[in-house]
């Protein structure tokens, strides 16, 4: 693996290091947050608070992708999230993720400073957006996912075999290897045991020999597990960012920044302290 991948003019280094993506919805129908960050100025306190917290980038969506959701046009898309990654750029300086698989929307985003594309379909839902992400020299999150969680053979091999395809799609296209970021997409494509074991196996994504960034935040595996509600999820989510951390993945997607950051943290200096020995 890479030592190091950059994102906007930021180097983060891949040793020993897992970093925070705070998440940023500006949709009126996200599961855990609809309609709360649907205004500028309610946006920009947020973010302000997610840098105050430790966030290293914020990732920005304008459609949601719960289970059901309604899918939106490019163009409502762009117009929901454009006004939010301008703002955003002009007031801050932390690299800005764009949550989108749609060509239109990404390149529209790239326009308005996008740091890093964040694809939920790992260029398989729009055959123009690989060749985009290479033309932009951007870094992007490819993830893991699939239309039905019934047709596995060997689960987590499947997935992996799955991965390989996006990072075949991705290099035929021109992006290069030290700007992928890879995701096991809990929750998309998976049923609720498939969401546990790829969690628990989420390092054999680093036999791929590329970054790894975990999203659990608040999803429905968590409230499954633990009876619990979107709003009640925090623990759990924080259970998932620390085996994260153990288990050396790079990144991890959450809302919750400030209870996720302490957690990770405090992991580090465990395992930093170990390795000194």
């Amino acid at each position: 693996m890479v030592d190091s991948i950059k994102i906007g003019n930021r180097d983060f280094a891949l040793q020993g290091k897992t970093y925070i993506m705070g998440i940023l919805n500006v949709t009126p129908d996200s599961f855990s947050d609809g309609g709360k960050f649907n205004s500028i100025d309610c946006a920009l306190k947020h973010v302000e608070e997610m840098i105050r917290d430790g966030a290293d980038i914020v990732d920005i969506g304008g459609e949601s992708t719960r289970p059901n959701h309604i899918k939106i046009s490019s163009k409502d898309e762009i117009e929901r999230v454009l006004p939010y990654i301008e703002a955003i750029k002009k007031r801050f300086d932390i690299p800005v993720s764009i949550d989108s698989y749609k060509s239109p929307v990404v390149k529209a985003s790239i326009d308005a400073g996008a740091d890093l594309i964040n694809d939920i379909w790992g260029l398989k839902y729009d055959n123009e957006l690989a060749p985009l992400i290479a033309k932009s020299g951007l870094p992007c999150c490819l993830m893991h996912n699939r239309d039905s969680y019934e047709n596995y053979n060997n689960f987590v091999e499947d997935v992996l075999d799955d991965l390989r395809d996006t990072i075949n799609i991705a290099t035929n296209a021109g992006i290069e290897r030290d700007k992928i970021i890879l995701d096991p997409g809990v929750g998309f494509g998976k049923n609720f045991e498939q969401n546990l074991i790829i969690t628990n196996e989420m390092d054999r994504l680093l036999e791929l020999d590329l970054p790894v960034l975990l999203g659990t935040s608040r999803k429905s595996m968590i409230g499954n597990a633990l009876n619990l509600p979107v709003d009640e999820r925090v623990e759990g989510t924080i259970a998932t960012s620390v085996m994260a951390t153990m288990k050396g993945i790079n990144f991890v997607r959450v809302h919750d920044v400030k209870e996720n950051k302490r957690a990770v943290d405090m992991t580090l200096a465990i395992l930093n302290s170990c390795a000194k020995r």
